[in-house]
């Protein structure tokens, strides 16, 4: 073969070569640059504009840093369904997460009659043992099922004291929901009776933590009245209830337009309450009391379907048989109409028979007058005794024959209605039963007179002067925290609490002062109370420091020994700071050494979220449920 043809082919070789090199590399490039803009306009449309897209070869190479694990995630999977998967190589990186905050803390405890449910998350180094030992505690061997998890993040600084106060809330409602958070407790609670509503009201009042928030919403079931009963009365001392009781608002609002127009100028104190005998009940007390007002006053009685109006001695008879029948026809079907028109008693010799039963306002309780025998004294003293206490009870009545024959009744019911007063007067005659007296119960005119209609009939006639005294209030008359440090001011201004020179130890002279104030604050729950000590000028300042804070100590240790709940109270020591006197007498430095009390002031702003939360609730519609939120 000749040289020139071996050069010419080995030349085409060459060429051929330099050719497939050179269209090799421009399918590369074609095949990266739409693999680059494909895996790039599907990450923009992902909305992950962080990521960038490099190629090599068939290799799709993915940079930037994710903000977070799952959107790093998300990119790989946008650029699998692009390419093939396997081609995809991950450089991204993600953002530090040690700025993520910390979860929220919060806990749901559900309970019923069939057990105990929690849920939620709370810290890692909460004591578990001793949670569920609680729990399983207040469960009274009732189911508990418990679906807490953990997480390891920083306790918030009001969580113990928020969960604390949940469980204990806990262990006093046995149909409850209660919701704790970092530093708020949310409690929605059913309770049996208008009574246990307001105790649980008030034991909840009791020992809140400082800095934690508490919303309360506790329901009860509107009361059975038996008979359902109302009374209304006009006389010389203008209209009023004696009684009231209403199935619903409209009812409500009906029988007190009858009322103002019949000049009651009071506030309504009707009970709704079930138990109504008729859907038409409000239209036949609206009738009523229309007829009372015509006659000019009286008394008209409904309990259940039976309606008794009765006049008084100055009512007019024809202007009474005309109203009277009026009424009768108008009434609903299913009422009956009793009528009674008194006439002024003849004059005679000797007074009509009388009971009498007083109690003081220390609870002592006379019982004079008239009883039928020996038997019916023994048993107005034993009845006496169990409402009373056979202590508080003094017998001072006397056995006479040919009293009425209900008699024994009528006495009865008039300790019974004695009972439903703090202090006051029961009279009990042949025809009537007089009632006088204070209370703490808005409701007791008609537990009065609810009571007295079922013992003695609705023809029953009865004189009412029953007065609510807020101080009697076991709720209303708590006083303000105010009022509680201006009482203990007043028993501290005339007594000194003393102690040994140079010591915390409170003098014998100082007891009785203790006792009076641990008997203020026994009536003032939830308060937030420093006590503070202070020192004269002399001894070192260290010293003085220590030494007033070491009395205030032995202050709050005095009185929780008293049984004041203290756990609102702090101690705190001034020493010699803000003498009231001139330290360089001794009068004055005597009056420096002293055991201040004050409120802790506390200023809460809501959050931004909670003022929208608030306005959101106040447009919602709210009239259920009493609600209590601090």
């Amino acid at each position: 073969m000749r040289l020139s043809h071996l050069f010419a082919r080995i030349g085409v070789f060459l060429i051929a070569a330099v050719a497939c090199t050179l269209a090799a590399q421009a399918t590369v490039a074609v095949v990266e640059d739409v693999s680059v803009v494909s895996v790039q306009e599907d990450l923009v449309d992902g909305d992950m504009p962080w990521a960038s897209v490099l190629a090599d070869g068939l290799q799709v190479i993915l940079e930037g840093q994710a903000p977070t694990e799952a959107s790093r995630f998300r990119a790989i999977s946008a650029a699998g369904r692009v390419v093939d998967a396997s081609r995809v190589i991950d450089n991204m990186t993600v953002a530090d997460s040690a700025d993520i905050a910390a979860p929220e803390f919060a806990v749901e405890i559900l309970r019923g009659d069939t057990g105990i449910s929690i849920i939620g998350l709370i810290p890692t180094e909460t004591d578990r043992d001793a949670l569920d030992a609680r729990i399983t505690e207040i469960a009274k061997g009732a189911a508990v099922t418990d679906l807490l998890e953990t997480a390891d993040y920083p306790v918030p600084p009001r969580w113990r004291d928020a969960m604390s106060y949940a469980l204990r809330a806990l262990a006093q409602l046995p149909r409850s929901k209660i919701s704790v958070g970092a530093d708020r407790v949310t409690i929605s609670a059913i309770a049996d009776s208008a009574a246990q509503k307001a105790n649980f009201e008030t034991a909840l009042a009791r020992n809140v933590p400082d800095g934690v928030k508490r919303t309360v919403r506790i329901t009860a079931p509107r009361p059975v009245i038996s008979p359902y009963t109302t009374r209304f009365t006009i006389d010389a001392d203008g209209a009023r209830f004696a009684a009231c009781a209403v199935d619903s608002l409209e009812t409500e609002q009906k029988i007190m337009a009858a009322a103002t127009d019949a000049g009651f100028t009071g506030r309504s104190t009707c009970v709704q309450a079930l138990g109504v005998p008729s859907r038409t009940w409000g239209t036949a007390v609206a009738l009523a009391i229309k007829a009372v007002a015509d006659i000019g006053g009286g008394t008209v009685t409904l309990a259940d379907t039976d309606v008794t109006l009765v006049g008084t001695e100055d009512t007019d008879q024809d202007t009474f048989d005309r109203v009277a029948g009026v009424l009768e026809n108008a009434l609903p079907d299913v009422y009956a109409l009793t009528v009674d028109l008194p006439r002024k008693p003849e004059a005679t010799a000797g007074g009509p028979p009388t009971f009498t039963a007083t109690r003081s306002p220390e609870g002592n309780v006379q019982l004079r007058g008239r009883v039928t025998d020996d038997l019916a004294n023994t048993t107005a003293q034993n009845y006496a005794a169990a409402k009373f206490g056979a202590a508080n009870v003094t017998m001072g009545t006397r056995v006479v024959a040919d009293l009425p024959q209900d008699w024994n009744v009528r006495v009865l019911a008039g300790i019974e209605a004695l009972a439903q007063l703090a202090n006051g007067v029961v009279n009990v005659t042949p025809d009537r039963i007089a009632v006088t007296g204070n209370t703490g119960d808005t409701k007791a005119p008609a537990i009065v007179t609810n009571l007295l209609i079922d013992k003695l009939g609705p023809e029953a006639e009865a004189d009412l002067d029953i007065t609510y005294v807020k101080e009697l209030d076991p709720i209303a008359g708590l006083p303000t925290p105010e009022e509680c440090i201006a009482n203990i001011g007043t028993v501290t201004d005339g007594r000194k609490i003393l102690f040994d020179p140079g010591s915390a130890t409170l003098t014998s002279d100082s007891q009785p002062v203790l006792d009076d104030i641990a008997e203020i604050l026994q009536r003032c729950p939830d308060i937030q109370m420093r006590i503070a000590g202070y020192t004269d000028s002399q001894g070192g300042e260290d010293m003085n420091q220590a030494l007033s804070k070491t009395r205030a100590d032995a202050v709050l240790n005095a009185l929780r020994i008293r049984r004041v709940a203290v756990g609102t109270f702090d101690s705190v020591g001034y020493g010699e700071a803000d003498p009231i006197a001139d330290n360089g007498t001794p009068e004055g430095r005597e009056a420096n050494r002293r055991i201040a009390f004050s409120l802790i002031q506390t200023v809460e702003e809501p959050t931004a979220l909670e003022e929208v939360e608030a306005a959101t609730e106040t447009e919602a519609a709210p009239d259920a449920a009493t609600e209590t939120t601090e």
